[in-house]
């Protein structure tokens, strides 16, 4: 979902200006905006998607600069363009919201218009725009926070000298800190025979069959990157759906990959909760390992509540390694659309 490094336009003596934001969108936290209006503030658009862990973990970033410069000049506005369909609701993007406890004001994208009009391609992304209108800083992906801090300060003085600005401040994160350690981890991993389909990333022979209710038999022989699926399932555009009531969790979605952190956008595609297990390796998840929304039942199996479309924690490894999950289910409507991986850890 993310692009990499912070980036300064080209040639600083060269203005871009920034494009107006269309009317008739739905806002959240504010009133609408107009880039007009904005003139003599700074501005931090920041292009969000609910559902995506790379933008996920810059929120405590964009709430700190929120407090803390609020009262000095700085907007914050946050463009959720959805990337999967259901991210088009309005309604779980405002539950988003007030989840992620965001305050700053919020435009719901859902037609790509603002995103169209900066060509932007990467989630997140932030732009920086100047008291006059003009991108003056652009940053995709993660990190360089005191950078872009730095920068905000910048352009805060150009609208007033005499300012009185705080501290730059420290990463939230030990993963976020100089000397931390980032491993190769496979690639995010999609599901459905639209993205799936083109990125090649279900590995059974049966392959996608768009539309279609499929019976696949687990090959057992596991390559990392490719997702594997046995069972009853439903081949959508964006994902796989479980569609057996069985006695146990026998149908199932497994993965081999290389990684300290798993997490995976999952839908109930019915509007009913189900259980979803998840096993590591062929067992359940040891306690030291598992993610956020990882629960135990009486028998020590591991599993997550699936109750509302968003991306789910799985996993979160002491160690970095190469690995097997599984997620498997004894009910229809486990919808399957990614999986994303996190590699860095504080040494």
């Amino acid at each position: 979902m993310a692009g990499a490094a912070a980036q300064k336009l080209p040639d600083e003596g060269v203005k871009i200006e920034a494009p107006p934001l269309p009317q008739g969108l739905k806002w959240h936290n504010s009133a609408p905006l107009t880039m007009q209006e904005l003139k003599g503030k700074v501005v931090l658009l920041d292009f969000w998607e609910y559902t995506c862990i790379n933008c996920i973990r810059t929120f405590p970033y964009l709430k700190t600069w929120h407090d803390k410069y609020k009262d000095k000049g700085l907007v914050i506005l946050g463009v959720h363009t959805p990337e999967f369909q259901f991210a088009k609701v309005e309604t779980n993007v405002v539950r988003a919201v007030k989840q992620f406890e965001l305050k700053h004001p919020i435009v719901v994208d859902s037609d790509y218009q603002v995103w169209q009009a900066y060509g932007n391609r990467y989630w997140p992304a932030k732009y920086l725009i100047d008291k006059d209108g003009f991108v003056r800083y652009f940053h995709f992906g993660e990190g360089s926070y005191q950078s872009t801090e730095a920068q905000i300060q910048k352009l805060l003085r150009e609208v007033n000298p005499n300012v009185e600005l705080p501290s730059l401040g420290d990463v939230v994160r030990g993963a976020d800190k100089p000397g931390a350690v980032c491993y190769p981890v496979t690639p995010e991993l999609y599901l459905g025979y639209e993205r799936g389909g083109h990125a090649n990333t279900l590995g059974n022979p049966e392959g996608y069959q768009p539309g279609r209710l499929v019976t696949f038999r687990d090959p057992s022989k596991w390559e990392d990157g490719k997702v594997y699926a046995h069972g009853a399932w439903r081949n959508e555009a964006e994902a796989l759906v479980s569609t057996r009531r069985l006695s146990a969790p026998a149908d199932y979605i497994a993965i081999r990959y290389h990684s300290l952190e798993v997490n995976s956008v999952l839908r109930p595609e019915n509007g009913k909760p189900l259980r979803v297990y998840v096993f590591q390796d062929g067992k359940p998840l040891a306690r030291t390992d598992k993610g956020d929304d990882i629960k135990y039942d009486p028998k020590g199996r591991s599993y997550l509540v699936l109750n509302e479309p968003r991306m789910y924690h799985l996993v979160k490894n002491a160690k970095f390694g190469q690995r097997t999950l599984k997620l498997a289910t004894a009910e229809p409507g486990m919808g399957i659309y990614s999986f994303t991986f996190v590699s860095c850890e504080k040494r």
